[in-house]
């Protein structure tokens, strides 16, 4: 009963304190409410998480960009994935205003997924080209299932022809390793997320020097305290 008065007085305090530094607290508190408020309204939208991507290499230029932050849904979201091989025969396509490296018209969606299904490594950004099943990915990849065949826009062959640092050969892409579909991209702001833990250290650091140099101010501009006199 004591320590639950206590924790109580303590957060009025905080919220009702003139003292700059439950002011600074208030302050932090609330940006990371708004954040936590913001993530959640992505994931609730998009059915997935994460629920955005920041491009980090060349593979999808020039449909895609490094520092582009990408939106992400589930891949039954906003209509079913659809693979290159599809949407060349139906005209559906994202991303695609700009042809491959072979100079060739793309179509289909671009997905996000786990290479291999491993979740220690960065997912892959890549546009799903076909799906095949397990007799195919066998004879044409040495893979024990069938799954989607990716490839970057920008790259010469296919993810599943080459391999990845420290898992070796790429398999074909089971659904369950696809976190989502690229939905659509704002360039240049996905430079943040990728040095957000700097952001966030520089951001902190000057709100508390802004804290420390306002507290010195009004230190210096304070009025000097008089003393009593004495009596004769």
């Amino acid at each position: 009963m004591g320590a639950s008065k206590a924790d109580s007085s303590l957060i009025d305090r905080l919220r009702h304190s003139d003292d700059r530094w439950a002011s600074l607290a208030r302050d932090l508190i609330w940006v990371v409410g708004v954040v936590g408020l913001i993530a959640l309204t992505l994931f609730l939208v998009s059915g997935t998480w994460p629920a955005v991507v920041t491009i980090e290499s060349e593979s999808m230029v020039p449909n895609m960009n490094v520092g582009d932050l990408v939106f992400v849904a589930a891949p039954d979201r906003f209509g079913e994935l659809v693979t290159s091989a599809t949407g060349a025969v139906t005209g559906e396509g994202r991303f695609n205003s700009h042809p491959n490296s072979a100079g060739a018209a793309v179509y289909g969606d671009v997905i996000i997924y786990r290479p291999n299904g491993n979740t220690q490594v960065h997912p892959i950004i890549h546009r799903a080209i076909d799906s095949v099943n397990d007799s195919v990915a066998a004879a044409e990849f040495g893979a024990a299932h069938g799954g989607y065949v990716t490839k970057g826009d920008h790259n010469s062959i296919r993810d599943q022809d080459g391999g990845y640092v420290g898992l070796g050969r790429l398999e074909p892409v089971k659904p369950e390793w696809v976190i989502g579909k690229a939905v659509f991209v704002v360039p240049i702001v996905g430079y943040l997320p990728l040095h957000l833990p700097v952001v966030a250290v520089v951001v902190i650091g000057l709100m508390i020097l802004y804290e420390l140099w306002l507290t010195r101010r009004e230190k210096a501009q304070a009025p000097p305290a008089r003393g009593k006199g004495r009596r004769k």
